[in-house]
């Protein structure tokens, strides 16, 4: 590893790609000393951020997400964009990532030069591998690419961590049997900025003209999560590449009525706090999990409140005394 920061910081902003994946190898690194080093490098990076449109896409099963995110992003790339497709999955952990199955779902995107894939990094938890592709974020933009996709892989809390970072929310969706809403949860179409019905191609156009009547009718009922906008519902096709510019003109739609009310900026201003904050809890928490008093001693009030012989409450505090014990006072006391 290359010891000065400068080396990583003016490879990115030459837009060197290969710099730029060293750069991100940092910042997924769990190594103090290179997440130091990371943190040195986005600070001085920080300043050539935020000029892209960052775009959040989630799924569900059977969506067609992959296909949609290569087609998308092709026409973009055709369009004059640089285009980063970045992805959050909390099971790549256990998983141990998945380099070779990003390469090989979005082959045509994979070997586009104005596009960047970069798999989930693994980070043990949802918040470790939102921190890292936030930063991972960041390192793009500085290298130039104007149009950053960030995709959720998996189910659970992802969406609403991919929604915290960016500036519209894509919700894919496909018609099927029954109920429409069948499988999507309702926090997930508050955040959503657009809905699309994906696979509207041939016997399915009716179909998915009649789930997209549907799910305007649903998003009517909750309240938008922007005065300045309503939320759309549109149709496309991805295997066809049919209705993707109309798509891409709702995006630019959104972004031109939020920067004229000054959300836009308020809205990045918003996570940015949000995301000190949620780095001052992780952190927190970990300091507290990793302190040599509460290793010691949680095992023994966990054991003790199983055996009811001491309650939740009482534990608690006994727990958060340890982090006021001054140096030197005895910390092997035992709960009676």
């Amino acid at each position: 590893m290359h010891k000065d920061p400068d080396y990583y910081i003016q490879g990115v902003l030459d837009a060197n790609r290969l710099m730029l994946s060293r750069t991100i190898t940092l910042i997924e690194s769990s190594l103090p000393s290179h997440q130091e080093m990371a943190g040195t490098i986005i600070e001085k990076l920080l300043p050539h951020t935020g000029k892209a449109i960052r775009l959040g896409i989630t799924g569900v099963p059977g969506a067609g997400k992959s296909t949609f995110i290569e087609s998308f992003g092709t026409l973009l790339t055709d369009l004059g964009h640089r285009v980063a497709v970045l992805a959050i999955d909390p099971s790549s952990a256990r998983s141990g990532g998945s380099v070779l199955g990003d390469k090989t779902r979005m082959l045509e995107l994979s070997v586009n030069g104005n596009a960047f894939i970069r798999p989930s990094p693994s980070g043990g938890t949802l918040g470790g591998v939102a921190r890292k592709t936030r930063e991972t974020m960041l390192a793009c933009e500085a290298a130039g690419f104007d149009v950053i996709i960030i995709e959720t892989v998996g189910v659970g809390q992802s969406e609403t961590a991919v929604a915290s970072m960016v500036d519209f929310f894509l919700v894919l969706m496909i018609a099927g049997a029954g109920d429409e809403l069948q499988g999507i949860k309702k926090g997930i179409l508050e955040v959503a900025d657009t809905i699309v019905i994906n696979k509207a191609d041939g016997d399915n156009v009716t179909r998915a003209e009649r789930a997209r009547r549907e799910y305007e009718a649903a998003l009517h009922i909750l309240t938008p999560s922007s005065a300045n906008w309503s939320p759309q519902v549109l149709t496309c096709s991805a295997l066809k590449k049919s209705g993707l510019a109309e798509i891409w003109e709702t995006v630019n739609q959104h972004r031109t009525a939020l920067q004229a009310a000054g959300e836009l900026d308020s809205k990045r201003k918003k996570q940015a706090l949000d995301w000190m904050y949620f780095l001052l809890e992780e952190g927190l928490r970990t300091w507290f999990f990793t302190h040599p008093d509460i290793e010691a001693n949680l095992p023994k009030l966990t054991a003790a409140i199983a055996l009811q012989e001491i309650s939740p409450t009482s534990a608690a505090a006994q727990l958060l005394r340890y982090l006021n014990k001054k140096d030197g006072e005895n910390s092997a006391s035992h709960p009676k």
